[in-house]
């Protein structure tokens, strides 16, 4: 019962930091709250995240905004047709010791090593350089010239893309927004939201951030998420809900009508990290069902590839996953 007591007071601590967090990026980034809460559940649960919208939705602001109230390195990686998998990782340099006269290669590391790095407009360089990511992305370390290299933890990649304008850019291959944890969808703000943003924005006012949470109670919240227990009915659910998204092995006509190829096991592992990890983003130490059901879209997201006919249609893979929710679920409550 003491090392009970003991766990509880150190969670209500993380997550008041955390709670203090959000309310920080508020003071810059007006509504979003869902956004926000999907890129701190992301966070938690030790993956990375994708990020799509129209131009001038804030997406660089509410990433940037992150990491200036977080006591973290951050670097910002402008993606263009030009960069280079070395303007990424980083490169050999020669350089000579003056005492000794002696020529040597020295690595002089890139911007992936950071804490918190945004890979902005990823959709924007060729495929050689996207690839530079996974593995700092799946291993947490890359390698030059034969070398590895250990990258800090905690590690998070944010990358954005511009559904439109796509003349002139690489779409992510499967392999490679497979290793994304959640694919976030900003959409436009409401009403309100938006008359507060014209207000906040237009002014000589400008909102001095604090840093608010550290390094180390980040690392110590990553751990106590995979510590969030989960029952094994909800584990079930799951790998239902997985298996249900492939046209081979489900029962669902919509799925076998519309879909291509469904996700893989990686989702089922996404689904259940990042509910336990909103678990305790919201101060609770057990999963429920409303939490699996809430990071179903972002983690299924682009992990369902969706036929042609299905794109001539309009059918998506939201609304595909809504489909098999809808009809799993009350095989849960039964």
């Amino acid at each position: 019962m003491k090392e009970l007591a003991s766990i509880e007071k150190e969670v209500n601590g993380l997550t008041q930091k955390l709670k203090n967090l959000k309310k920080e990026i508020g003071k810059v980034i007006v509504g979003q709250e869902e956004t926000v809460d999907q890129l701190l559940i992301t966070f938690l649960a030790g993956g990375h995240a994708l990020l799509e919208g129209v131009p001038g939705l804030a997406k660089t602001l509410m990433i940037r905004t992150l990491a200036q109230a977080i006591d973290l390195k951050f670097k910002r990686i402008q993606f263009t047709p030009d960069l280079m998998p070395s303007d990424i990782i980083g490169t050999e340099i020669l350089e000579e010791d003056h005492s000794t006269g002696k020529k040597f290669f020295k690595f002089n590391k890139g911007p992936i090593f950071a804490n918190i790095v945004l890979a902005d407009e990823i959709n924007r360089t060729p495929p050689k350089t996207q690839a530079a990511l996974l593995e700092a992305m799946q291993e947490f370390e890359v390698t030059y010239s034969g070398n590895t290299y250990k990258l800090d933890r905690p590690f998070f990649i944010l990358a954005t893309q511009n559904p439109i304008e796509q003349s002139g850019t690489f779409p992510l291959p499967e392999a490679q927004q497979d290793r994304f944890l959640f694919y976030i969808k900003i959409g436009y703000p409401e009403a309100t939201e938006e008359t507060n943003i014209l207000k906040n924005t237009t002014g000589v006012k400008k909102e001095t951030l604090r840093e608010v949470i550290s390094g180390e109670d980040i690392l110590r919240l990553q751990h106590l998420v995979r510590e969030v227990p989960i029952s094994d009915d909800l584990i079930e659910f799951v790998s239902k809900v997985v298996r249900a998204t492939r046209p081979e092995t489900t029962s669902i006509n919509y799925v076998k009508e519309w879909v291509n190829w469904g996700a893989g096991p990686r989702a089922g592992q996404a689904m259940i990290l990042t509910a336990k990890a909103r678990a305790l983003l919201q101060g609770r130490l057990s999963v429920t069902l409303d939490d699996l059901e809430q990071v179903a879209i972002p983690v299924l997201r682009h992990r369902i590839i969706v036929n042609f006919r299905a794109e001539a249609e309009g059918i998506t893979s939201d609304k595909v996953t809504n489909e098999i929710l809808k009809a799993t679920i009350p095989t849960l409550k039964k």
